[in-house]
């Protein structure tokens, strides 16, 4: 999320959120109990692991491999277009700023670093791909660029939670 995106209609962003914060409570529970198997909808899913990440430059190493696969330079031209990633102050979330592609990541709130792992960074990442400035910052075409990019660097299982989870939270994609 960003500021700057804050003047254009975003009417999905506390529908994604309230969907991101399941899912992450999900792939959380995976990793403190060791049952990477959930339910959705009937079926079964095994949740593959993951990243997480120590410091910015972990994150920045990271994004730098996201921007540079093939698939993804393939699909979105702002691939070829570098994200610089930093610290962010205090322990508010993680966001894009888009007028200098910068990634701001808080690094620790509390005793935890939850703003430092994929699924957050994909978010992000997510923005940056965006071909229209003027999309709304959390609207359909966002849902399906973050769902897509968690496919092909988490895997298809954490996509599908995705989808499903955000389709119950009444999330919209395009």
């Amino acid at each position: 999320m960003s500021g700057s995106e804050s003047g254009r209609r975003d009417s999905q962003r506390a529908k994604v959120y309230d969907g991101e914060q399941l899912v992450r409570g999900a792939f959380d529970r995976a990793d403190e109990f060791g049952h990477r198997t959930v339910e959705v909808y009937g079926s079964q899913l095994t949740l593959p692991v993951e990243r997480r990440f120590a410091s910015v430059e972990s994150v920045q190493t990271y994004v730098d491999k996201v921007l540079a696969l093939n698939w993804v330079r393939a699909q979105w031209e702002r691939a070829a277009v570098s994200i610089r990633v930093r610290a962010r102050g205090g322990a508010a979330a993680a966001h894009y700023e888009p007028t200098a592609a910068v990634l701001a990541v808080p690094l620790h709130t509390g005793a935890t670093a939850w703003a430092l792992r994929e699924l957050v960074v994909l978010h992000e990442i997510a923005h940056h791909l965006a071909p229209d400035p003027e999309q709304a910052p959390h609207g359909p075409e966002f849902c399906t660029r973050y769902a897509e990019l968690v496919d092909g660097a988490i895997g298809p299982e954490a996509a599908l939670l995705i989808r499903t989870t955000f389709a119950g939270c009444g999330v919209r994609f395009g």
